[in-house]
């Protein structure tokens, strides 16, 4: 299995087209350093103060629905921008991490609908807290949510969700569960809860809600990412018309399976082009979603360069 994993190791890396993981991480990361760039030149002509006033507070998500009806991107804005870089670091750490067993899993195309799903419910959730619980009515004029934390969460929530079972470091006793993974996250996101903003902690829960919710549904065939990744493609091929998606003929979809003893059994040749093909499909849509001869085509990859 050496060139099943070498090769799939490689598909996974940093700049792999349709990497979903390195994107969001990408987009984070050059959002934060434009922020924090226009937040120093701030500092050196007026004052930190006019920069959040300026600058920050319209990429932030306001619990104030008179200011949100002003800046309504907001509500996906705030999910990307961050102005704390411990909080920043930490994020972008454990979203490798869920990120990257979320892909093994499910393929490319689940991984940026949860973020933003999670996002979104718990902006919702957020704002609609301030209006509910009194003692949050008094902080609606200046409270304001940032942050990629409810987002991550619910990655975190939903890569659990699909595989509890999953294990990490295999060298330590076996490997560790990912669910004790996820409650250890969960825990350092919580613990200051005491001194914190409850509404922050009311979307983190939120988001965490929607991320096993968005799995729950995909394990009842209701797949909510389809919608949303047809747009992507859509928007794709708008800006790269070069790149055409031929159609798949029924040939392509499906295949025959004969009980019993076969009357012949077709040997496909094993090019580096169909093993390059499989693999992408692993990468977009999982290993579970490979066909029986797709399967085979990979093991005997294997087994000729054991040889």
């Amino acid at each position: 299995m050496q060139i099943m994993e070498d090769s799939y190791r490689k598909k996974m890396g940093l700049g792999q087209d349709g990497n979903a993981l390195v994107k969001l991480i990408v987009f984070n990361a050059v959002l934060f350093v434009v922020l924090k760039f226009v937040y120093v030149v701030f500092l050196s002509s007026s004052n930190a103060d006019a920069y959040y006033r300026n600058i920050f507070n319209w990429f932030a998500l306001p619990a104030d629905l008179g200011k949100l009806s002003s800046r309504p991107w907001t509500l996906f804005t705030y999910m990307f921008a961050d102005d704390q870089v411990f909080r920043f670091i930490s994020n972008m750490f454990w979203l490798w991490g869920f990120g990257y067993i979320m892909q093994d899993l499910t393929g490319n195309r689940k991984l940026i609908p949860i973020y933003i799903y999670g996002g979104l419910f718990a902006a919702a959730v957020y704002i609609l807290s301030y209006y509910i619980f009194p003692k949050l009515q008094a902080q609606i004029p200046f409270a304001a949510l940032v942050g990629s934390n409810p987002s991550v969460i619910a990655i975190a929530v939903a890569t659990t969700a699909v595989a509890p079972d999953y294990r990490i470091f295999p060298m330590i006793n076996g490997g560790i569960p990912l669910w004790i993974l996820t409650i250890i996250f969960v825990l350092i996101n919580f613990s200051s809860i005491a001194h914190g903003d409850s509404g922050v902690y009311i979307a983190d829960v939120a988001g965490g809600g929607l991320g096993f919710f968005f799995i729950y549904q995909m394990k009842r065939g209701n797949d909510w990412s389809l919608w949303m990744n047809n747009f992507f493609d859509w928007a794709n091929d708008l800006f790269d018309p070069n790149k055409k998606k031929k159609p798949k003929s029924a040939k392509d979809e499906f295949y025959y399976k004969i009980s019993g003893r076969e009357p012949y059994k077709k040997i496909p040749n094993i090019t580096q082009k169909r093993i390059d093909d499989i693999l992408d499909k692993i990468n977009q849509q999982g290993y579970r979603f490979l066909t029986d001869e797709e399967k085979e085509i990979l093991k005997r990859a294997a087994d000729k360069e054991d040889l």
